[in-house]
């Protein structure tokens, strides 16, 4: 075999090349939780390669400490590949695959999937309205909106169930303790792996300096969904549990819930969305840059509309605020296993293998 020329490497092979080199090194052990992960093997199979690429939060902090990088002849760059090998396995775990390259690549897919959920929407709005009602109930039935969400829901989650079960598979998880689980919620309710392992930050919008303005942003959307999902789920408990029916006043847990979870969704978005413009794409997956930014206005929107639904409560822009909050909730539930969304599921797996690795 001649030696002129070196063999093409597949993504794969190529990470794992890559992560040989770092465990050679060490340099970067006191980093994220990807180095400790990788000076634990001395052997890296495929879902070895998977797994650190989910631990991996895209930090770069390794990257600018690296000695290793271009133009030395090692080439290094590690927070590049291993998300290149992370978008492979979600579109590989996906079910259908196709769908999960569609939409993490192109963000002209997800826009037409949001166009498409708004018109669905006014579509219901203006077929379905009902003869009595308050409130948003005016305007399209509680039995219509179950019809139409609890599908919408229910299903783009069982996909991902299917998705996480060969993630599982692939990198050797065993069952999951509770201990298991404490420790991988830990980390992610604090985002320990945006802290760059040494609590400073990201080198993710500014280069060598490290900030903690990713680390934030990500606090503001992750909590900022959470609470709006806690609205959801508390003015279910009270029509279903209590019989009080929507609209809730200002004082009640949907509302308290809500309309802060809101305001952080949004601003959460926005500023994810300009720390996106400032960060180097050749850090990262440029294929999938679009889909990502796309999934991001996506999640603003959801905050955005929600806020603005609101705001204009006994107003004659309830309908078709209604029809536009709802048609962005419609499109990001049903997107959900195919965009950029997935990441939350499939890195808190990686979370939970992690923490049975280090204590086995």
């Amino acid at each position: 075999m001649s030696l002129d020329h070196p063999p093409t490497l597949s993504l794969t092979e190529e990470a794992r090349r890559q992560v040989e080199i770092c465990n050679a090194c060490r340099y970067c052990e006191g980093y994220c939780s990807v180095f400790p992960a990788i000076t634990r093997e001395r052997a890296f199979a495929d879902g070895d390669i998977t797994q650190l690429a989910n631990l991996c939060h895209n930090c770069r902090g390794c990257y600018y400490a690296c000695q290793y990088t271009e133009p030395h002849e090692f080439a290094l760059n590690l927070p590049a590949v291993l998300a290149e090998v992370r978008v492979d396995g979600w579109e590989r775990f996906a079910w259908p695959g196709a769908l999960a390259r569609v939409f993490q690549t192109s963000g002209v897919s997800l826009a037409a999937a949001l166009v498409v959920g708004i018109a669905a929407l006014f579509w219901a709005i203006s077929a379905l309205t009902p003869t009595d009602g308050e409130g948003f109930y005016a305007y399209l039935s509680h039995a219509a909106m179950v019809a139409i969400f609890a599908p919408a829901f229910l299903f783009p989650l069982a996909v991902i169930a299917v998705g996480l079960r060969r993630y599982w598979s692939e990198v050797g998880g065993t069952r999951i303790t509770g201990g298991d689980l404490k420790a991988a919620l830990g980390d992610a309710a604090r985002l320990k792996n945006l802290s760059g392992g040494a609590a400073k930050g990201c080198n993710y919008e500014e280069g060598d300096r490290y900030t903690q303005a990713r680390r934030h942003a990500h606090h503001a959307v992750m909590y900022g969904f959470l609470l709006c999902f806690a609205s959801t789920s508390s003015g279910t408990l009270l029509h279903y549990g209590f019989g009080m029916e929507a609209p809730y006043g200002l004082f009640s847990l949907p509302k308290l819930f809500g309309i802060p979870g809101g305001i952080l969704l949004t601003l959460g978005a926005v500023s994810l969305a300009w720390l996106k413009t400032k960060a180097d794409r050749a850090l990262g997956a440029p294929s999938v840059w679009g889909g990502e930014m796309a999934f991001v206005g996506l999640l603003g929107a959801t905050g955005a509309t929600g806020l603005m639904l609101y705001a204009a409560t006994g107003t004659a822009l309830v309908a078709p605020l209604l029809a536009l909050h709802l048609g962005t909730v419609l499109a990001f539930f049903l997107t959900t296993p195919y965009s950029k969304m997935v990441h939350g599921f499939y890195r808190l797996a990686a979370l939970i293998r992690d923490a049975q690795i280090r204590t086995r």
